[in-house]
C-alpha cells in the first residue's frame, strides 16, 4: 500500500512518529510501523495467559480468605461498600454491577465464575491499590509464593500496573518500539521479564507453558533490523 494512502487510514498523527524515527524515509516508516505490530502480536498470547493466571489465582485466595466461591458477587454488599471506598467511587463494586447486567443482557445466569470472567484485567491489579488490599487482610500477596521476602505490597503493585499498562498500549494500537522519537524495544522487553519474573513468583512451571507460545523475542530480533 502507498504511504498516502496507510497514512490516509490510519491517520497522520499515528503515523508522524514512525515517520520522524525513520528521518522521514516514508519506506522505512511503514517498515517500522508493521514491525511495531507483529511484535505487539507476538505479546499477544504471553499477555493473555499472564492476565488468566493472575485473575485465577487472586479469585483463588480472596474465595479461601472469605471461605466463598461466589464472594465476587456477595462481597459487593461487603467490603466493596466500605465507605472508605468512596474516594474511589466503589471501582469494584460498580465493576461487578456492570458485568452482572452485561451477562443478563445477553441472557445468561449470572454466576460467580462468569462474573470473574467478565472483569477487566484492572479490576485484579487494584486489589493491590492500599484501599482495597487492606480490606481483603492483604489476602492476595499470598498468590506469589516464590517471591523474594523483600517484595511487598507496593512493589507487586507497581509491576503489575506497568504490565496493565503496557497492555492496554498493545489492545490499542498504540506503538511500543519507541523511547522518546527513538526506535527501542528496551521497554517491551523490561515488560516481558517483568511478566516472567511475576509468573515465577507465582509457579515456575506457568514459565515453561508460556514459553512454548513466546515469539517475542524473534520478532523483536526482526524489527531491529531496520534501525541498521
Amino acid at each position: 500500500m502507498e504511504y498516502n494512502k496507510l497514512e490516509y487510514y490510519l491517520s497522520q498523527p499515528r503515523l508522524n512518529r514512525f515517520l520522524l524515527a525513520s528521518g522521514d524515509s516514508k519506506t522505512k516508516a511503514q517498515k517500522l510501523y508493521r514491525a511495531n505490530l507483529r511484535v505487539a502480536q507476538s505479546f499477544y498470547p504471553v499477555l493473555n495467559l499472564f492476565e488468566i493466571f493472575l485473575r485465577n489465582i487472586f479469585n483463588y485466595h480472596v474465595s479461601a480468605h472469605f471461605t466463598n466461591p461466589n464472594w465476587i458477587i456477595t462481597e459487593k454488599n461487603g467490603f466493596m461498600n466500605d465507605q472508605s471506598l468512596q474516594a474511589s467511587r466503589f471501582f469494584l463494586k460498580n465493576s461487578i454491577l456492570n458485568a452482572e447486567r452485561t451477562i443478563r443482557r445477553k441472557g445468561g445466569l449470572v454466576t460467580a465464575g462468569k462474573v470473574v470472567a467478565e472483569q477487566s484485567f484492572g479490576f485484579w491489579t487494584s486489589l493491590f491499590d492500599t484501599h482495597h488490599y487492606r480490606l481483603i487482610g492483604g489476602i492476595v500477596i499470598h498468590s506469589f509464593s516464590n517471591k523474594p521476602a523483600e517484595i511487598n505490597r507496593s512493589a507487586i503493585s507497581q509491576k503489575l500496573n506497568r504490565i496493565r499498562e503496557f497492555r492496554n498500549r498493545v489492545y490499542h494500537n498504540e506503538p511500543i518500539c519507541f523511547n522518546g522519537n527513538v526506535i527501542d524495544f528496551t521497554y517491551a522487553e523490561n515488560i516481558k521479564n517483568e511478566i516472567y519474573e511475576i509468573l515465577y513468583w507465582i509457579d515456575a512451571d506457568l514459565i515453561d507453558y508460556v514459553e512454548y507460545f513466546d515469539a517475542i523475542d524473534y520478532k523483536i530480533s526482526i524489527a531491529r533490523q531496520i534501525e541498521q
